[in-house]
């Protein structure tokens, strides 16, 4: 049976929020967290965007539960050397809880330096190299690096934890996911996606874990429901690589308003009906995933997590 983790959103929630949340989530029985990883909010109205790694810091203190970015990129907005630091910081604090969930990124969060914004296929080069760096670093010797993408002089790490951070690598598309076969120690997606696991899996994945997350809205009022997840993430149906190049929250805003209400219903379990949410996570189930993180829009959490913990988490671990 598959472990069920809670999503901690930073575009949605102020740090205090997030800490409350992995609270409750703990109590109502989940297994793990993931915590997303940006520099804007999707959009103005999410309106938050603590840094992440604070963030962990305040969960290492707080919950016993393990711990994951989903996802960080290591590539344009923070070098790969300082996230080493970071990733192996957070597991030392975390008492070896922590895994580090990878990904190429999107303009939205790496394009503030100003720097150019690669297609896919070099964001792939430069994430396979900065793995490189990273996992050397993770060893504690001194380091030097002299690459296509990257330089490294000197840097040795002396905060790690007893064992190397494992670092876990987003995938949506064939190529990706070939990718994160060989250089990652898992696969993340967010999609039930079974075409893609059998494809990380054949690529070199074998047995390692699989990760996946969705995104529902609890709450008594179905409508109402819907209504919030327009409101709040239209843009998560954003089709394609449309999410990966658009720089600003507002670009979001105007693409999100093509969105319907209709879509958000069709793709989101919506209210408070225990069938819905256990059918949306039961797909990923049975599409092979070992973990499925769930985050809950809007602001009620503490109804969502009653809800998980009586009505829907138990009937998925039967």
């Amino acid at each position: 049976m598959p472990d069920f983790g809670y999503f901690l959103s930073c575009e949605e929630h102020s740090p205090a929020e997030l800490v409350e949340q992995a609270r409750m989530a703990e109590q109502a029985g989940f297994d793990s967290l993931w915590i997303s990883d940006h520099y804007h909010p999707w959009n103005d109205r999410q309106g938050s965007s603590p840094f992440v790694w604070t963030v962990i810091g305040a969960l290492s203190q707080a919950v016993s539960l393990p711990v994951e970015t989903a996802v960080t990129c290591p590539l344009v907005r923070t070098h790969p050397a300082v996230i080493a630091q970071a990733a192996a910081t957070s597991a030392a604090q975390l008492g070896g809880r922590f895994r580090l969930g990878v990904g190429t990124g999107e303009a939205l969060n790496e394009h503030i330096l100003g720097t150019p914004w690669p297609e896919a296929s070099v964001r792939l080069e430069m994430l396979e190299e900065a793995l490189q760096i990273i996992r050397q670093l993770f060893t504690g010797e001194q380091t030097s690096h002299y690459g296509k993408h990257y330089t490294v002089e000197n840097a040795r790490l002396y905060t790690l934890p007893d064992e190397p951070v494992p670092i876990d690598v987003s995938a949506f598309g064939p190529q990706a996911a070939e990718v994160a076969a060989r250089i990652g120690d898992g696969l993340i997606t967010m999609m039930p996606d079974t075409a893609l696991v059998e494809r990380f899996r054949r690529g070199g994945g074998g047995t390692k874990p699989v990760y996946g997350g969705t995104k529902v809205c609890w709450g008594p009022d179905r409508q109402e429901a819907i209504r919030t997840v327009h409101h709040l993430w239209a843009n998560e149906q954003l089709p394609g690589e449309l999410p990966q190049i658009l720089p600003t929250p507002r670009h979001f805003e105007q693409a999100s308003e093509l969105v319907t209400e209709e879509q958000v219903a069709d793709s989101v379990p919506c209210g408070d009906d225990p069938d819905a949410h256990i059918e949306a996570l039961s797909a990923f189930v049975d599409a092979g995933f070992d973990t499925v993180y769930v985050n809950q829009i809007g602001k009620d959490q503490q109804g969502f997590f009653d809800f998980y913990r009586t009505k829907v988490l138990p009937a998925l671990r039967g």
